[in-house]
């Protein structure tokens, strides 16, 4: 039994060294379309989904949600496989009138309607547009 537990540990630890070395390239890969934000640090649960108008996979760990005209929230996921993919589209239902943390989204294959992938939101971090400076 103890060989059992000491097995599943190592598993455990193996599956967060990968899943740390994968997010930390993913994130390199969004780090030029989220450098056009400042992050603020406000985190909201929930955003009401009348005013959501677009939710982005920069990539497999990172949710660009367009709110209204030009507010954006960052929404951090652990992974969301294949959401970044132009091949798929992102779903989710409704459970009242707004997008909440933990809700589930699922990635779906827009040619077979099939889902390929799913993972829970995050907290909703609010991000505010870098000023260019005029030179």
């Amino acid at each position: 039994m103890n060989r059992s537990l000491l097995f599943i540990g190592v598993l455990a630890l193996g599956a967060c060294a990968s899943a740390s070395t994968a997010e930390s390239k993913t994130s390199e890969r969004a780090a030029e379309r989220l450098a056009e934000f400042d992050r603020t640090g406000e985190i909201t649960n929930c955003l009401s989904t009348r005013q959501i108008n677009s939710i982005t996979a920069v990539d497999e760990y990172n949710f660009l949600v367009r709110v209204g005209s030009n507010k954006y929230y960052l929404n951090k996921v652990s992974r969301c496989s294949g959401a970044a993919s132009s091949f798929n589209r992102l779903q989710y239902t409704l459970h009242g009138a707004q997008l909440c943390r933990n809700e589930i989204i699922r990635v779906v294959d827009n040619s077979s309607g099939f889902t390929v992938g799913s993972c829970g939101l995050g907290g909703f971090e609010r991000l505010t547009k870098k000023v260019e400076k005029a030179e």
